[in-house]
């Protein structure tokens, strides 16, 4: 299979996932129904990697706390602002990084151009969803820490050391997402629909998402990442009916040129791309 096929299953299913999570929201509080993601995801992952043999290090750990809190704020941010508009401003901070690990004229381009794009965005909403972009900034920052700890993991144990986390995040969000899970426990349909979320937003983008990088060169990878917040915006279209505003298609615009334009440091060692990478 062509690698380009494994980045457009995988982009796609980054949102198409979240999507289908918005549409439980009627049924499912969103923290109930993202620990469901979090907790199927665990389980399928657990199942096929059995990753006991791992040493639990402080770092593993780290990660879980970022994967737990990440993806329940991300839940929150889009039962409140649309699909496309969350990940937008969840990928300012892979040029925010870039352009502090290698400060050149063209990585600060990069960043005032994805800076001009969320500015655009937020001055259409903010207004209206002030919570929504405290969830939506809270959900960048853990970004943020997620591409740190996951490129620490990418040389160490791959998608074994994910499914570990996965399991220790699942439990960590527990006492949070149990109770407004509460009503899939006694719907068959529910459950299985939730549980659908979890693998469509976890189990199907991570997995291609190593058989991408494994095959793509990091600059290609980078820069075709450049193009999930509008993936996020075109599902919101097609599954919410999320219709965007001009001034919101021009600040996704905006992002996606600044992600394009920037360029990651250089790695020291050939490691997977995992800087790229979103876990949404």
């Amino acid at each position: 299979m062509p690698p380009y096929l494994y980045f457009v299953v995988s982009a796609v299913f980054h949102y198409l996932g979240p999507a289908l999570a918005v549409l439980l929201f009627a049924r499912i509080d969103a923290l109930g129904v993202a620990w469901l993601r979090i907790a199927t995801a665990a389980v399928v992952l657990v199942a096929w990697r059995r990753p006991w043999h791992l040493r639990v290090t402080r770092v593993l750990v780290a990660w879980a706390v970022v994967l737990a809190a990440m993806n329940s704020v991300f839940y929150l941010a889009i039962d409140r602002l649309p699909l496309g508009t969350v990940a937008a401003i969840e990928f300012l901070p892979v040029v925010v990084l870039a352009a502090f690990a290698a400060r050149t004229p063209r990585n600060l381009a990069a960043l005032a151009i994805a800076v001009a794009g969320v500015y655009l965005l937020t001055d259409v909403r903010l207004v209206t969803s002030p919570l929504g972009f405290v969830f939506a900034a809270a959900n960048a920052v853990l970004f943020a820490l997620y591409i740190v700890l996951s490129h620490r993991m990418a040389a160490d144990a791959g998608i074994d050391a994910l499914a570990l986390a996965m399991l220790i995040a699942a439990a960590l969000a527990l006492p949070f997402g149990v109770v407004q899970a509460a009503p899939a426990f006694t719907d068959p349909l529910l459950l299985a629909a939730a549980a659908g979320v979890g693998v469509c937003s976890s189990v199907i983008p991570y997995v291609t998402d190593q058989l991408a990088m494994a095959r793509l060169p990091r600059a290609t990878y980078a820069l075709m990442v450049s193009l999930l917040p509008a993936v996020a915006t075109v599902i919101g279209v097609i599954v919410l009916a999320q219709l965007p505003s001009l001034p919101e298609v021009a600040g996704v615009a905006l992002v996606v040129a600044g992600v394009a334009w920037h360029r990651p440091s250089p790695s020291p060692a050939p490691a997977e791309p995992h800087d790229a990478d979103s876990p949404n």
